[in-house]
Parts: C-alpha cells; sequence; structure tokens
C-alpha cells in the first residue's frame, strides 16, 4: 500500500527503523544515570582523585554496547526480510557507525534529565514525551514526497528525519553532501549544547 510491494517497502522501512530502535535506548542514559546518583554511586566518585565528568562520559560510552547489539539484531532481521544495501558492505558499516554516532549524540539530551530528574521513573516518562512525538513525526516509516506540503516542510525540519536521510543514503549509496552536512550537523549540535550543559548540572549537583 505504501511502497508497492512488501520488497519495496523494506528497502524504504529498514533504515528509518535503525533509527527507531536505537534512539528509544539512549533514554537509558538518562535512567541509569539518575538511578546510580539517587543511590549514592556518585558521591563515592566524588571522593576519588579522577577528572569527575569522566563518570558521565564513561556511563554514556559504555551504552554503545546496548546500540551496537540492537543495530546488528534489526540489520540482521531486515537481511533475513530480503533488504539488501546498494551501498554494499562499505555502505552498511558507515551507516551502522552514522547510527552509533547519533544515538551517543541524543544520549547526552537524556543524561541532561537524569542529572536534572529526583527519580529515575521521571527521567523515562519525560523523555518517551520527546522522542517518540519526534519519531513518528519523521520520515521513518512514511516517504514525505506522499504528504501534504505544509506537513512535509514540519517533518523535514526534525532533527530525526536528518539522521533518516543520511542513513538512508549511506545504505543506498546516495548519499550527498546536504544529506552528510544536515546529518552529522544535527549530532554534533545536539553534543554542543547538552554535553557542556550536563557536566555542568552534574557537577552542581555533586556540590550540594
Amino acid at each position: 500500500a505504501i511502497a508497492g510491494s512488501a520488497s519495496g517497502y523494506v528497502q524504504y522501512l529498514l533504515p528509518g527503523i535503525l533509527l527507531l530502535t536505537v534512539v528509544p535506548l539512549t533514554v537509558y542514559s538518562g535512567t541509569t544515570l539518575c538511578t546510580d546518583i539517587a543511590k549514592g554511586v556518585y558521591d563515592r566518585f566524588r571522593t576519588m582523585p579522577f577528572w569527575q565528568p569522566a563518570a558521565v562520559f564513561g556511563s554514556i560510552a559504555a551504552d554503545g554496547l546496548r546500540y551496537a547489539a540492537a543495530l546488528l539484531v534489526v540489520l540482521a532481521a531486515g537481511l533475513a526480510l530480503g533488504f539488501r544495501p546498494d551501498g554494499g558492505v562499505a555502505g552498511a558499516a558507515l551507516a551502522a557507525l552514522y547510527v552509533l554516532f547519533f544515538a551517543y549524540s541524543a544520549s547526552w539530551v537524556f543524561a541532561l534529565i537524569g542529572n536534572a530528574a529526583k527519580r529515575p521513573e521521571t527521567v523515562s516518562g519525560t523523555s518517551m514525551m520527546i522522542v517518540y512525538p519526534l519519531l513518528f513525526a519523521s520520515n521513518v516509516l512514511v516517504d514525505t514526497s506522499t504528504m501534504p506540503r505544509w506537513l512535509r516542510a514540519a517533518i523535514e525540519l526534525n532533527p530525526i528525519s536528518a539522521a533518516v536521510n543520511l542513513t538512508r543514503g549511506l545504505l543506498y549509496g546516495t548519499a550527498d553532501a546536504a544529506d552528510v552536512a544536515a546529518g552529522i550537523g544535527v549530532g554534533l549540535l545536539l553534543i554542543a549544547v547538552f554535553a557542556p550543559w550536563t557536566v555542568c548540572v552534574y557537577l552542581k549537583r555533586q556540590l550540594r
């Protein structure tokens, strides 16, 4: 109904599903951080002689294993269903690396929430209210060319759409300079804004 055939839709859908699967997992970065802070783990870190923000950076970096596992499962399922990346092995590898980079970038948003919240349940609830509207109001599931002009314009401004465009482009071997600039730029912007903000909130909380 959407792409003319099941195989055609798998080709369109799988790159978006990579983001749809991995991005919600970034919420756990904030939940884990909030849980550890509430349990006093970071109070112990404060007494140790190392650069204190390293605890936050390390926690977020370690979550990359979770993202990689989810990514491999989705790729394997897609290949079993008939997905074939026109960009070949190199394109698939670049797409996977980009999805991991974008997940790392998004993790800082929820790490900030995890630092500011008092309970892990608050982090989960608040974060899902941010994540799912962005995911489903994007081009993950449906090609924007089928949408009304006003809706297409709104969805193309969604940072998730920029990430999906670059992921598709890398998998298909069609990514151009604009796709690369938009996709990587969104990730770098998230890091530039939320990483320093998260560290600042974390250090202030540790001084209380």
